[in-house]
C-alpha cells in the first residue's frame, strides 16, 4: 500500500542531481544552469548557493559524517566542498568528459565518479588523488555506486551493459604503506585500468543503453533502468549474476531507479513524465505519479528516513509513500494510539502503557489513519485507508470496538461491533455514528451498524469533522458548516477551504462563552467560537501537524520545525497572540498539554509517547496581560526571566511600555519606552538613558517631554546639553532665576560674543545700562540715546549725545558746512518702560519643578499590595522606582560600616568588631511645654459685637455658623476636628480608633493643621489682612456651605515622599535619621484624609512598611550598642538574625543578610552563616556580592558548617519579633499587638505604650483607623 505524499516542492531550472543529508533536513540540488543550491526542505527555505562550475552540474552527494559534499559537472571537474566554510576545498580534474555521478564511500575516504570518458574513478579525498581507474565500458558510463556493505561497485553504461566491479584489492592495498606512483604506472592505469579493481560480472539483457543501476540495501539484488523502457532485476552471488525478472510499464526512457531502503518496493522515474512505485514481491506497479509537461531525470532516497527526492525539468519534489502519523486521541488522562497493529492506552499520570485491542483487519491494519473515542459508550472508532494510490484519501474502512473496562483484561481477540466502508465517519452523539456515503448522503447508524437516520446535507460534503453532541461539522469545497443533526438545520457556517481537522476544547475557558474550536488547514490555523465566529487566524508557511488545547484555553500546535502557541483572547490588535514555544529537530504529534505543570505529551513517528517539559512563561505572560490580570503579570516579572526583543515589542504594541522597561538595558530603547510611559518617574528614566547616549536629538526630545510634564530641572539640563541658549534664557525668566540669567548674559559676552544674545538677556534681566552700552558698542548711538533718556539714565544719555554731536560736526566739516547743534528725538510721553516684573518667589533647583496634577495610575498600581511586594515593578506611588531600593552600584555608608566586612582572603579567624554607631537617639519632647502652648484667644479674632439693626425698615439676616462649626459637624475624622479647634474631640477619636494614649509626638501635626486652616490675604496699606477659611470640597460648579470641610496640610503624597527619604537614609547607613523619618510617617498617617478605597489600602501598606523598617532599625541599633559595649557575642548574632526577618525591600534585605552573614562568620557560627549566604543568593545580588557569598559558603564548607554558639533563633520555626524585648515569639505562643501599627509584643507588655509607633497602648481595644470621610462628603 502506497500513496504519493508531497513534502516539499520548488520550481527552478532543470534539476540534474539531488542529495539528502543523512541527519539534517537538507537537500542539495544541482542545476543544469550550472549552480548548486542547499535547501531546508522542512522549513522550505533556501540556505545557500554554490557557484563555481562552468556549465551544467549533473551530480551532488553529501558525505555521511563530515561537513562536506562532492559535485561533478560538464566542465569535467569533480569538486569537494565544505558547506560550513561555504567554499570549495579542492578540485580533481583527471576526467576528460562530462562527470555523470559522484558518491562518497560509507566508510573509506573514497569518492566514486563515472564519466562520459568511459571510465570509473575512485579518489582518495584525503590525499586528493585518483587511486583507481576502472576501464571496460565502451560507451558513456551513466551511473556508478558503491555497495552499502561489501567491496563492490555497480555501473551502468550506454553500451547496454551493467557491470559489477570487485574493489576488495583496493581495500587491501589501502592497508599497506604505498610509495609514490611514477608517470609510467599512472599512464598504464589510465590505458588498461588498475589491477586493484576488476570486473566481476557483466550483465547483458537490455536492448538499449542503460541509464541507471543500483544495489539493494540488504539483499544480493540489482535494479537497472534503460532506454528500452524496461526495469530489470538481477541477482548475484560469489560466482555469477543473472537476470530474474523484467518490469514493464514506462513509455519512454527510464532515467533512474532504486530500491526502497525500508520496504519491499522499487521506485523508478522516466522521461515519460511519470514516477512509478513497484511491488518487489509481485513485480507490479502499485502507484503512478505523473506530471503534465516535465520529464523526470533523477531520484534519491534518504539513508535513514522514508523520504525520497525526484528531479524534473522545472524543479524537484520531496515526497514519501506512506503516512507516518500514528493515529491518536485523548480523553482525560488517557492517551489512545495505534502501534504495531495494536490499539493501546497510555496513562499520562503514571506512564502505564496497556494494549487494548489487536487490530486484525489484515492488510488495512498497517494503514490505520484516525481514532475517535466516545466516553459514554467507552468505544473506539478506528478508520483505515481502504486502497492505495490517488483514491486513498477518499475511501476509508471503519471499525468500531468496545473497549474493556478498567481492571479487565485487554480485548486481545475482540471483534469490531460493526465495520464498513465510507468516505468519512464521525461520532454524532452517544451510540450514534455518521457515515458519509456516495451521492452526498449521510447515514446515522447505531453501534450495531443499523441505519437510524438519513440526512441530505446542505452542501457537497467532502469530509465529516467532530463537533459537539448532536452536531456535525461538515467540510465542503470552500466552507465548513455546523449542522444540528437532531433538528436538521444549519447552526453556523464559515468561508474557509482546505480544512484538514477540527480540535474542540473539552471545557470552555473562563474568558470565552463556550468551547472553542481550532480548524487546522494546510497553511493556517483558525480559532473560532462554538458558532464558528473567527477569533484568530494564524498563517503558517509550514504544514500544521497537530494541535491540542490546554486547560487554560491556549492552543498549542506543532509544525515540522516548531511547537507554537495561539492565545484566542489576545490584545495585539489582530484578535489574538501567537508565537513559538520551542524548536524541534523532528516531526512530533501533540497529544495532551498541561500548562500548569509546564509539560506536554507527544508522539513521534515511531508512536513512542514522550513527556516534554516546555517553557510556558511567554504565552502565560501574554494571556495574563490580555485578560488584564496584572497581579499575575507582576508576579511573572518578578519570578521569571522574560527576555528578548519580542517581549519588549509586544508590551510596546499592547500599550504597556512601563512594563517593557523591566526587560530592556539598551539606553536608546529605554529612552523611547520611557517617553511613552504615563507615570511620574518616566522623565528620570529617560534622563538616565539620555546621559548614557549623550546625543543632541535625544536631549531635544527629553526637553520637550519634560517641559510638558513640568520637570524644570530636566528641562534646564536638556537645554544646556543642546546649547539652546535662547530657550534656556526664557526658561530662567519664567522661573524668576535672575542669577542664572545673569550667567547667560556673561556667557553671551565673554564666550559667545553674540550681540543679539547679549541684548536679549539684558532685556530679560531689565538691565537698562547693559542694553544702552550694547547699542553704543554696535554703533546704534541714536537707539542707545533714546533708550537712556527714556529710562532716565541722564549721565549715559549726555555722553552718547556728545558722541553724536561730534560725529555730526565731522560730517558737516567734511561737506564744508559750519557746525550746528544736532537734533535728537525726545522720548514719547506715552512710552512704557520695558522692564520685566520682579519675581516674588524664584523657582530655583527642585522648586523649578512646577506643580503638577496627579497622573492617572497605571494598570499595575492597584495590584501591588502584598507584604513582600515593596520592590515590585508597579508604577504605584508606594512602589515607584524612584522610591525603590538602591541599585547595586550605589554605595552604602554610615552604619553599614566596617563591622560588617568579613576578611576571607587570609586568616581563618574572625576579624575584630569596630563598634560603630551610637545607640538610638531619643528625640521625644518633654510633653506639652508652656513655651509651646497655643493661645487660642490670640489666634481667633474677635468677631465684634452683634450687628445692630439699622434704623431702617430693612432687617438684616442673622449671621450664619462659622465654618469651623460646620467642619466639626460634618466629619468624624480627627484631622477635621483639629482644624475646627476641637483638640479634645480629636484625641478621643484617636483613642477609640487606634488606642492612642501618648499625644506628644502628634503635637507638631496638631498645630500645623490648625494653623493651615486659614489663609491671610494682605490688603492695602493700613488695613488688616483678610482671613479666609480654606475648603477642600469647594469646586467651580458644585459646592454648598453645608458640605464644607477644611483643606489639610498633611497628605498621603507627603508621606510617600518621606518614605523615599527614609529609604535613602537607610541605604546610607544613617539609622537614627531613618528611624526618625519612619516614625514621623507613622505619626502623620492618623491625620491624613483620603478619598478612595485604593488610597486606604495604600495607607495600610505604608503603616506596614514603616513598622517593619522601625523594628529592623531598632534591632540593628541595639546590635550596634551591644558591639560598642563589648557584650556577649551570642546576643549580637541573634539581633543580626532577627534583623533579616523584617520585611524590607530586596536591596535592603540584602544589606541585612550581608550584615548577619558577616556577624555569624566572625563568631564562627558557620552553619548559620551558610543559611544567610544562601538566602542572600536567592535575592540575586550583584556580581560582587555574589562572589563574596561564594567565598563565605566555601569557608563554611571548610569549617564543617558547625555553629560555635547556642542561639535563641530557629529559622525553620515561624516567628514574629517582640518589639519590646527583641526576642522571637514562635508560632502558637500567645502575643499582643499594637492596635495601630500592628507590632507584636509578649503578653506581659499589655497596657504599655507601643515602642514602635509611640502612640498607642499595646493590646487596647480599638475600632480601626478612619481616614476616609463619609460618602456624602467625598470629592
Amino acid at each position: 500500500m502506497a500513496e504519493f505524499i508531497s513534502i516539499f516542492e520548488t520550481k527552478s531550472q532543470r534539476v540534474k542531481g539531488l542529495a539528502l543529508h543523512p541527519t539534517r533536513p537538507w537537500l542539495l540540488v544541482s542545476l543544469y544552469s550550472g549552480g548548486i543550491q542547499l535547501w531546508d526542505y522542512r522549513v522550505r527555505t533556501l540556505i545557500d548557493r554554490f557557484d563555481e562550475h562552468d556549465g551544467p552540474v549533473r551530480t551532488v552527494a553529501f558525505h555521511p559524517t563530515q561537513p562536506m559534499f562532492v559535485s561533478g559537472g560538464d566542465d569535467n571537474r569533480v569538486k569537494v566542498w565544505n558547506y560550513k566554510e561555504r567554499r570549495c576545498l579542492f578540485t580533481m580534474t583527471d576526467h576528460t568528459d562530462y562527470v555523470r555521478t559522484a558518491q562518497f564511500h560509507p566508510e573509506q575516504p573514497w569518492i566514486l565518479t563515472c564519466s562520459d570518458d568511459k571510465t570509473i574513478r575512485i579518489w582518495d579525498w584525503q590525499s586528493r588523488k585518483c587511486i583507481s581507474t576502472m576501464i571496460g565500458h565502451s560507451h558513456y558510463v551513466m551511473s556508478a555506486s558503491f555497495h552499502p556493505t561489501e567491496d563492490l561497485v555497480v555501473s551502468a553504461s550506454l553500451d547496454q551493459t551493467v557491470r559489477i566491479w570487485d574493489i576488495s584489492g583496493l581495500r587491501k592495498k589501502g592497508l599497506l604503506p604505498q610509495g609514490p606512483i611514477d608517470d609510467a604506472t599512472r599512464l598504464q592505469n589510465e590505458i588498461f585500468g588498475s589491477g586493484d579493481a576488476v570486473v566481476k560480472d557483466v550483465l547483458e539483457g537490455h536492448e538499449r543503453g542503460v541509464n541507471w543501476a543500483a544495489f539493494h540495501p540488504t539483499s544480493p539484488l540489482i535494479i537497472s533502468g534503460a532506454d528500452d523502457r524496461q526495469l530489470k532485476l538481477w541477482r548475484f552471488n560469489e560466482n555469477k549474476a543473472w537476470e530474474f525478472d523484467t518490469l514493464r510499464g514506462h513509455f519512454n526512457n527510464v532515467s533512474c531507479c532504486l530500491f526502497h531502503p525500508h520496504a519491499e518496493l522499487i521506485l523508478s522515474n522516466s522521461e515519460d513524465k511519470t514516477l512509478r512505485v513497484w511491488d518487489l514481491q509481485k513485480r507490479e506497479a502499485i502507484l503512478t505519479h505523473s506530471l503534465d509537461t516535465d520529464r523526470f531525470w533523477f531520484m534519491t532516497a534518504h539513508p535513514r528516513l522514508s523520504y525520497f527526492a525526484a528531479a524534473h525539468d522545472s524543479g524537484l519534489v520531496v515526497f514519501k509513500l506512506q503516512r507516518e502519523r500514528p493515529p491518536t486521541t485523548t480523553h482525560g488522562n488517557s492517551l489512545y494510539y495505534v502501534k504495531d497493529r495494536y490499539l493501546r492506552s497510555y496513562n499520562l499520570e503514571n506512564g502505564k502503557d496497556t494494549p487494548l485491542v489487536a487490530l486484525k483487519s489484515g492488510k488495512y491494519s498497517a494503514l490505520a489513519r484516525s481514532l475517535a473515542y466516545s466516553p459514554r459508550d467507552h468505544a473506539m472508532l478506528v478508520t483505515f485507508s481502504q486502497s492505495s494510490g490517488e483514491d486513498a484519501s477518499q475511501k476509508l474502512r471503519y471499525e468500531l470496538y468496545k473497549l474493556a473496562k478498567k481492571g479487565a483484561s485487554s480485548s486481545e481477540g475482540a471483534k469490531p461491533l460493526t465495520s464498513g466502508i465510507a468516505l468519512s465517519v464521525a461520532w454524532v452523539k452517544r451510540s450514534r455514528i455518521a457515515l458519509l456515503g456516495k451521492a452526498n448522503v449521510i447515514h446515522v447508524v447505531d453501534l450495531s451498524g443499523e441505519v437510524v437516520k438519513q440526512i441530505t446535507p446542505p452542501i457537497a460534503v467532502t469530509k465529516l469533522l467532530p463537533a459537539p453532541t448532536d452536531c456535525l461539522l461538515m467540510r465542503g469545497e470552500d466552507k465548513v458548516v455546523l449542522y444540528d443533526v437532531q433538528q436538521e438545520r444549519v447552526l453556523a457556517e464559515m468561508k474557509v477551504s482546505g480544512v484538514i481537522s477540527a480540535i474542540w476544547q473539552e471545557h470552555a475557558s473562563e474568558n470565552s462563552s463556550g468551547p472553542m474550536v481550532a480548524l487546522i488547514a494546510r497553511g493556517s490555523v483558525i480559532v473560532c467560537s462554538r458558532r464558528l465566529q473567527r477569533l484568530v487566524h494564524v498563517p503558517e508557511t509550514l504544514r500544521v501537524k497537530s494541535a491540542v488545547w490546554d486547560e487554560q484555553g491556549i492552543l498549542l500546535y506543532s509544525t515540522p520545525a516548531h511547537i507554537k502557541y495561539c492565545i484566542p483572547a489576545g490584545s495585539s490588535g489582530s484578535g489574538g497572540d501567537f508565537g513559538i514555544v520551542r524548536t524541534i529537530d523532528r516531526v512530533v504529534y501533540l497529544a495532551k498539554a498541561f500548562t500548569k505543570k509546564a509539560r506536554i505529551f507527544l508522539l513521534d513517528r515511531t508512536a513512542k509517547v514522550r513527556g516534554v517539559t516546555i517553557d510556558t512563561t511567554e504565552y502565560l505572560f501574554k494571556r495574563a496581560l490580555s485578560l488584564k490580570r496584572f497581579d499575575e503579570v507582576l508576579r511573572m516579572v518578578r519570578d521569571k526571566k522574560l527576555i528578548g526583543t519580542a517581549i519588549v515589542g509586544y508590551l510596546q504594541r499592547a500599550g504597556y511600555p512601563e512594563l517593557a522597561l523591566h526587560f530592556v538595558n539598551d539606553p536608546l530603547t529605554r529612552f523611547n519606552l520611557s517617553l511613552q510611559c504615563n507615570h511620574s518617574n518616566n522623565i528620570n528614566v529617560a534622563k538616565e538613558a539620555a546621559i548614557a547616549l549623550n546625543d543632541k536629538n535625544v536631549w531635544k526630545q527629553l526637553g520637550q517631554e519634560a517641559l510638558v510634564q513640568g520637570h524644570g530641572q530636566v528641562v534646564e539640563k536638556s537645554y544646556q546639553q543642546t546649547l539652546d541658549f535662547e530657550k534656556l534664557s526664557f526658561f530662567y525668566t519664567a522661573c524668576g532665576n535672575r542669577k542664572s540669567l545673569s550667567k547667560m548674559l556673561s556667557i553671551a559676552e565673554s564666550k559667545r560674543n553674540d550681540l543679539h544674545a547679549q541684548f536679549y538677556n539684558s532685556l530679560l534681566l531689565g538691565d537698562i545700562e547693559s542694553r544702552v552700552r550694547l547699542l553704543e558698542r554696535s554703533s546704534q548711538l541714536q537707539l542707545a540715546y533714546l533708550t537712556a533718556t527714556t529710562h532716565g539714565l541722564t549721565e549715559l544719555a549726555a555722553g552718547i549725545k556728545d558722541k553724536l554731536q561730534n560725529e555730526h560736526d565731522r560730517k558737516l566739516a567734511a561737506n564744508g558746512q559750519e557746525s550746528s547743534p544736532i537734533e535728537l528725538p525726545s522720548p514719547s510721553p506715552t512710552a512704557k518702560l520695558m522692564l520685566p516684573p520682579l519675581p516674588v518667589l524664584p523657582l530655583v533647583g527642585e522648586a523649578s519643578n512646577w506643580p503638577r496634577t496627579r497622573i492617572a495610575r497605571g494598570p499595575f498600581d492597584s495590584v501591588v499590595r502584598t507584604k513582600k511586594s515593596v520592590e515590585s515593578a508597579s508604577t504605584s506611588r508606594l512602589n515607584d522606582s524612584s522610591l525603590a531600593a538602591p541599585d547595586d552600584d550605589v554605595e552604602v555608608g554610615g552604619a553599614w560600616g566596617d563591622d560588617d566586612d568579613l576578611d576571607l582572603s587570609g586568616d581563618d579567624s574572625a576579624a575584630g568588631d569596630d563598634g560603630l554607631a551610637p545607640g538610638e537617639e531619643d528625640n521625644e519632647g518633654d510633653g506639652w511645654g508652656e513655651e509651646d502652648e497655643l493661645d487660642l484667644d490670640e489666634l481667633i479674632e474677635d468677631e465684634g459685637p452683634a450687628v445692630a439693626a439699622v434704623a431702617t425698615n430693612i432687617a438684616l439676616p442673622p449671621a450664619g455658623p462659622p465654618p469651623t462649626e460646620t467642619w466639626a459637624r460634618n466629619s468624624p475624622l480627627a484631622a477635621d476636628q483639629i482644624a475646627a479647634g476641637r483638640f479634645d474631640q480629636a484625641m478621643r477619636l484617636l483613642n477609640e480608633q487606634i488606642g492612642a494614649v501618648n499625644f506628644a509626638p502628634l503635637k507638631p501635626h496638631f498645630l500645623s493643621i490648625y494653623r493651615a486652616r486659614v489663609a491671610l490675604l494682605p490688603m492695602s496699606s493700613g488695613l488688616s489682612a483678610t482671613r479666609s477659611f480654606i475648603d477642600r470640597n469647594r469646586t467651580a460648579e458644585e459646592f454648598h456651605p453645608r458640605e464644607s470641610l477644611p483643606r489639610l496640610p498633611t497628605s498621603l503624597q507627603s508621606c510617600i515622599d518621606s518614605l523615599s527619604s527614609g529609604y535613602a537614609a537607610f541605604t546610607g547607613g544613617k539609622f537614627t535619621e531613618a528611624l526618625d523619618i519612619f516614625r514621623s510617617i507613622l505619626h502623620a498617617i492618623p491625620l491624613v484624609v483620603v478619598q478612595t478605597s485604593k488610597e486606604i489600602a495604600e495607607i495600610q501598606e505604608l503603616i506596614k512598611i514603616a513598622r517593619e523598617y522601625i523594628l529592623g532599625l531598632v534591632t540593628e541599633l541595639k546590635r550596634k550598642e551591644a558591639i560598642a559595649a563589648g557584650k556577649d557575642g551570642s546576643r549580637i548574632v541573634e539581633l543580626a538574625a532577627y534583623f533579616t526577618h523584617c520585611q524590607l525591600q530586596s536591596k535592603h534585605q540584602q544589606l541585612a543578610l550581608k550584615s548577619a552573614m558577616t556577624a555569624a562568620a566572625k563568631t564562627k557560627n558557620f552553619g548559620l552563616a551558610e543559611d544567610f549566604a544562601r538566602r542572600l543568593l536567592d535575592l540575586h545580588p550583584s556580581a560582587k556580592l555574589q562572589a563574596h557569598c561564594d567565598k563565605v559558603l566555601k569557608l563554611c564548607e571548610q569549617r564543617g558548617r558547625q555553629d560555635s554558639m547556642e542561639l535563641a533563633y530557629d529559622s525553620r520555626n515561624p516567628f514574629v519579633l517582640c518589639a519590646g524585648t527583641l526576642k522571637p515569639i514562635y508560632q502558637g505562643n500567645p502575643h499582643e499587638e499594637c492596635p495601630y501599627c500592628g507590632a507584636s509584643f509578649i503578653p506581659a507588655a499589655k497596657g504599655r505604650p507601643c515602642t514602635i509607633c509611640r502612640l498607642s497602648s499595646i493590646g487596647a481595644d480599638a475600632t480601626g483607623l478612619l481616614s476616609m470621610p463619609p460618602k456624602s462628603q467625598r470629592r
